[in-house]
């Protein structure tokens, strides 16, 4: 004899799943496009305020000049908010987009770390959330 309260609770488990999964895929179209707002200021910044960073230029985990890492950051962030609009919109190859542009975004800014500690540190935190949140149910948009 099955249990109505067991049955009922089953049912209720299977109705949240999906909302879950969506609710993490908007977390992660969210945070890609703050993501992508804050490395254009980021490249902003590099390109027209290079003193505001703690370290020079020769203290970077990568000797380039602070102009050139600011152009990557203002495209890393161009492309951050090209995936998150494809994620938005339910595209497969967003979710692929937006796990490496993540990947891309973490990397650098373990790169930049030194020019500011704690900013880059939130933001390799933020691209370890994305990742998680993109690739926790992928698939489970096709069940339904």
């Amino acid at each position: 004899m099955v249990n109505q309260s067991t049955a009922a609770g089953g049912q209720q488990d299977a109705e949240h799943e999906p909302r879950f999964w969506y609710g993490l895929i908007a977390f992660a179209t969210f945070m890609l496009a703050l993501e992508g707002a804050f490395h254009i200021v980021g490249g902003f910044v590099a390109l027209f305020e290079e003193d505001s960073y703690v370290v020079g230029e020769r203290e970077l985990m990568v000797t380039v000049d602070y102009t050139w890492w600011g152009i990557a950051h203002m495209a890393l962030g161009v492309v951050m908010f090209l995936a998150a609009y494809a994620l938005f919109w339910g595209k497969t190859w967003g979710r692929i987009v937006a796990v490496v542009v993540a990947m891309a975004s973490a990397i650098a800014n373990l790169a930049f770390l030194a020019a500011n500690p704690v900013w880059f540190g939130l933001m390799i935190a933020l691209d370890v959330l994305v990742i998680y949140a993109v690739t926790t149910h992928g698939g489970k948009e096709r069940e339904f």
